[in-house]
């Protein structure tokens, strides 16, 4: 018997950030969309706990007990007093170390596939308490669809969305470790007076309509000048992707992917082409929000 669990990618469409905390953490508020890029993972009863990975970037996903797939099975087993004796197998689709919470996912579809598998029949209160411990943007990865993010991100609030967003994601030729950027963030902000982050009503507005025009004035991540200080070849493909008619171009959270917002799907597609053919990006994905959270196949 096995079980395959589904999880999306995501986008911050709003991203405030605070100055650090005392434990090294930042207050956010981020405002996610899950969207149609999708990690796969499957849980295989073994004789021990091991995690193979397949599908693009595959060998930059470590194998190890790092690995949030691995800490979020230990997590479940420790929690109901079993031997975490699994085979995770991760499907990768999402952008390896692309700030679209791809190791995030397969953390949530892990912790999915091995409730799901195990039986345990942990209520949704205990799974996203567990997700909250692996990391800020997993218990999204959980939920799905559309939410504001508090805290470090971890205290979730669903969001009304009227319709699809349409997206192109350039994936940059390098990595973006998260850490690094925060603290260029810090660096870049010392000395400032950095504001309490809060949710932006005009891009909660702009969800509640679907109405992409509304959503492309207001989209804004407070993150973006660090990720682009860090990897300054970011802001050609910006500015790539505007010039191909993008309603607005941004960095997907720490980056370095950058995230595109087209008008409908024929957009998409052509921003898409002209963003493979400007020899900024090493490839170029296209997706839609809202997408469901972390979803068992089989």
């Amino acid at each position: 018997m096995s079980v395959t669990v589904r999880v999306p990618a995501k986008v911050n469409v709003r991203l405030a950030v605070g100055a650090a905390r005392p434990d090294g953490y930042h207050d956010l508020a981020n405002v996610f969309l899950a969207v149609s890029l999708y990690d796969e993972i499957t849980a295989t009863p073994a004789d021990e706990l091991r995690v193979t990975c397949e599908g693009p970037d595959a060998d930059r996903v470590p194998l190890d007990r790092t690995n949030l797939a691995a800490r979020a099975a230990l997590a479940l087993a420790e929690r109901h007093g079993r031997e975490p004796a699994v085979h995770l197998r991760i499907a990768k689709d999402i952008p390896v170390a692309g700030g679209m919470a791809g190791g995030s996912a397969d953390g949530a579809g892990a912790l999915l596939a091995c409730d799901t598998l195990w039986g345990t029949g942990a209520p949704r209160e205990e799974l996203l308490d567990i997700c909250a411990g692996l990391g800020s943007d997993v218990p999204f990865s959980l939920v799905g669809g559309a939410a504001l993010g508090t805290g470090r991100g971890e205290e979730l609030t669903g969001l009304e969305v009227g319709g699809d967003f349409h997206w192109v994601f350039a994936l940059s030729a390098r990595g973006l470790s998260t850490p690094a950027v925060y603290r260029e963030f810090d660096r870049l902000g010392e000395g400032m007076d950095i504001p309490r982050p809060v949710a932006d009503q005009a891009v909660l507005d702009a969800l509640a309509k679907g109405d992409p025009t509304a959503l492309a004035v207001a989209l804004a991540n407070d993150l973006q000048p660090a990720a682009l200080s860090l990897c300054p070849e970011l802001g050609d493909t910006l500015a790539a992707g505007r010039a191909a008619g993008a309603l607005a171009a941004l960095v997907s959270g720490s980056g370095p992917t950058t995230a595109f917002l087209a008008l409908d799907a024929e957009s998409a597609s052509d921003i898409a082409g002209v963003l493979r053919a400007s020899g900024t990006c090493r490839d170029v994905r296209t997706a839609a929000g809202p997408a469901a959270g972390a979803t068992v196949l089989n």
